[in-house]
């Protein structure tokens, strides 16, 4: 980036809109050229078709040639705002442009001034109006605005569309042919891609649509290749380490499996013995297999909702610390770490190992109790949240690192805990949100994988159903007859309180569309629910307790102490309660569908029939759609199809947490990415040699995109 213009910063460089725009700008992430170049539209607007305004139809955007025949600005309702209306004819007949609060129109039109102005068309009565159009003098004017395919971004305080689309325009002409193309143009003619300055004007300001889809298609693949880059040099590096070999012999192992079958049969539903599912066996053969070899484990353990990933991740702790190796067992919340450590002491104390708990709310004294069994080597299996990460926390012989929810971690946090290893630790990635698999090739081709979908014997189905607020009465009337016959309810809402604005919604949707929806918080729906149901003994749990009142609150559910818990999702994942029986989720359309799915599987997991009815008066399609596919199916790896097909897979992988470039232009959720995927995987694997290097031509281009440059200035878009 030194040999060209993308590395200067905006300011000083005198753009049009000052530093009002550069101030803007900022606030957008926005400060070098570079930046600002690939500052991308979000959406385009066809400009070029003149429309009469007698011809002009409500709801749709148009653009008309037309002069100024009147222009008044008038007062409004509202104290402080103004409203500045032209009148605009062309031969066909004359129409209204209104404009609010923009009193620097009146200063830009005078009468008589002939101008090209774009906007939405709206009904008025009988009559239309152009809403805020953008325009532009036919004589003299700029052709940033009208008779072209006009780029529309996102804006900020300070940057308008028109000061933007200059800037840009500007720097396009001053630096755009100066631009480094880190692609090769042997690399180019292969794929049909367009040089990168090419693709950036085309981006902006495209002649025609399939120009702009060119565009875009080059700049997609500079981000796909980013990303193999960066997959196929983890691989290769990773394969270069030594890793502990956990050698046990076949007696060791039985001795093993059926301590930790027996003690899950003494929990199950009716004492029914516990045998591993078909999924479960092939999972612990290739782990065990990759334990036994010389090559660190990289393997990511995919488990639906109830299959038993946990006591996977056990059988290989057990081996590990058979072995004479010690595991570390990481785990995205509190909650969760202590219903591991209780779950592990539990199955592990026959086999004799002695399983820690470290997380953060522990006494100084316990904690340093905890730490110093960590490091003697007393501890072979220690179970925690992110103060495992900490300096103070090392270990005598760390040979397995286990990571659950994986996606809730970032690589670097992954590599803290890992570099506390001997030499490379073997490393199992555990999910209970399923990848899908035509995703799965591509962005975890690296990764190992197995899959876990059959529930254990005794798990009953659980029934879903779509409510909405009109069916409550009923609704907890069938709550309260759970609660007769011993079985608990989970009732989760979107979001804590009500009375904090500021405070973070713990839905999907956010911001204010969630203050506007008058939706009641967890303390809040608790007191509504002791109005429903006065007879029910209801508790409250969310993010913002004290771990020891939110543990206390839990256990006080499972043991029978309370009928209803009413939660956020902090009771999303991991929480096992085998009598609750019943989970509601109230304002369901806010919640994602890798959400709702992992929700429902926290009940029935006692033997008992489990219910999920999901409250929603939503009449959005893609919020409906959602509830439905949760209502037709049970299959979470199927559900995660659907997800990437409604949302996409940015919100659905989380690409922050796997160290790897967004993806901003690129979806894999279309067929046409993925191919080109498959394209950029080829080059990423002759472009690197055996361990992870570029190769002495491809250095140039290698470094340029693991630096980041196009990839992760690419802004704007999503």
């Amino acid at each position: 980036m030194s040999d060209d213009p993308s590395g200067l910063p905006l300011k000083g460089l005198n753009l049009p809109g000052g530093a009002s725009l550069l101030r803007g700008l900022a606030r957008l992430g926005v400060t070098s050229v570079a930046e600002l170049l690939l500052y991308l539209p979000r959406r385009y607007e066809d400009r070029r078709a003149i429309t009469p305004v007698a011809e002009l139809a409500a709801g749709a955007p148009a653009t008309i040639r037309a002069r100024v025949v009147d222009l008044r600005v008038e007062k409004t309702w509202r104290r402080g705002v103004q409203r500045t209306i032209a009148t605009l004819a062309d031969e066909s007949g004359a129409v209204d442009a209104v404009w609010y609060g923009r009193r620097f129109i009146e200063r830009r039109l005078t009468p008589n001034l002939e101008i090209v102005a774009s906007g939405r068309v709206k009904a008025l009565g009988w009559r239309v109006q152009l809403e805020a159009p953008e325009f532009s003098p036919v004589e003299g004017g700029e052709t940033v605005n009208a008779g072209r395919i006009v780029p529309i971004y996102r804006l900020s305080k300070g940057v308008t569309a028109l000061s933007l689309r200059r800037a840009v325009r500007e720097l396009l002409d001053r630096f755009g042919a100066a631009l480094t193309d880190p692609l090769p143009a042997e690399i180019r003619a292969r794929h049909g891609l367009m040089t990168l300055a090419g693709a950036i004007e085309e981006a902006h300001w495209p002649h025609e649509f399939d120009q702009r889809d060119a565009a875009l298609r080059r700049l997609a693949f500079d981000e796909l290749l980013a990303v193999q880059l960066s997959l196929v040099r983890r691989r290769r590096r990773r394969a270069r380490g030594s890793a502990p070999k956990m050698l046990v012999s076949t007696t060791e192992r039985t001795k093993i499996e059926s301590a930790i079958r027996s003690a899950l049969a003494v929990g199950a539903a009716g004492g029914v013995a516990s045998e591993w599912t078909s999924d479960q066996e092939a999972a612990i053969d290739a782990i065990l297999t990759d334990l036994q070899g010389g090559e660190p484990m990289l393997r990511l353990l995919q488990g639906d909702v109830g299959t038993g990933k946990t006591a996977v991740a056990l059988v290989a702790a057990a081996v590990a610390a058979a072995s004479g190796w010690q595991t570390a067992l990481l785990a995205p919340t509190e909650l969760l770490a202590r219903q591991h450590a209780a779950t592990a002491q539990r199955l592990l104390a026959p086999l004799g190992i002695n399983v820690e708990l470290l997380v953060g709310s522990l006494s100084a004294p316990e904690r340093r109790r905890v730490r110093a069994a960590a490091e003697s080597g007393a501890a072979s299996l220690l179970i925690g949240t992110h103060a495992l990460f900490a300096e103070a926390t090392q270990f005598s012989a760390l040979g397995l690192v286990v990571v659950d929810e994986q996606h809730r971690f970032g690589v670097e946090e992954r590599s803290q805990l890992t570099a506390k290893g001997e030499g490379e630790p073997h490393l199992l990635l555990m999910t209970a949100t399923p990848i899908p698999r035509t995703i799965a090739q591509l962005l975890y081709a690296d990764v190992a994988s197995s899959e876990l979908r059959a529930l254990p014997a005794g798990r009953q189905p659980i029934r879903t159903a779509i409510r909405r607020s009109g069916d409550l009465e009923k609704l907890w009337a069938f709550v309260g007859a759970e609660a007769a016959a011993g079985r608990g309810t989970f009732v989760v809402v979107p979001r804590i309180g009500d009375e904090d604005p500021g405070e973070e919604p713990v839905g999907e949707i956010v911001g204010e569309a969630l203050e506007r929806s008058g939706e009641a918080g967890v303390e809040e729906e608790a007191k509504l629910l002791a109005i429903a149901l006065p007879k029910l003994r209801i508790g409250v749990v969310h993010g913002r307790q004290r771990p020891e009142i939110r543990a206390q609150n839990m256990a006080a559910f499972a043991s029978g102490g309370l009928d209803v818990l009413v939660g956020t999702t902090v009771v999303e994942v991991g929480v096992d309660v085998p009598r609750a029986s019943v989970m509601v989720v109230l304002s369901a359309d806010r919640f994602g569908l890798a959400t709702l799915h992992q929700l429902r599987g926290r009940v029935g997991r006692g033997g008992s029939e489990g219910w999920c009815v999901l409250v929603s008066d939503s009449e959005d399609e893609v919020a409906t759609a959602r509830l439905q596919a949760i209502e037709s199916t049970r299959d979470g790896f199927l559900l995660a199809e659907r997800d990437v097909e409604l949302r996409g897979e940015g919100d659905v992988l989380g690409t922050d947490q796997s160290g790897l470039p967004p993806l901003r232009i690129a979806a894999l959720s279309r067929a046409e990415d993925r191919a080109l995927a498959v394209l950029a995987r080829a080059d990423a694997e002759e472009l690197l040699d055996s361990i992870g290097r570029p190769r002495a031509a491809a250095r140039p281009l290698v470094e340029s995109y693991l630096r980041g440059w196009p990839t992760d200035i690419l802004v704007g878009t999503k």
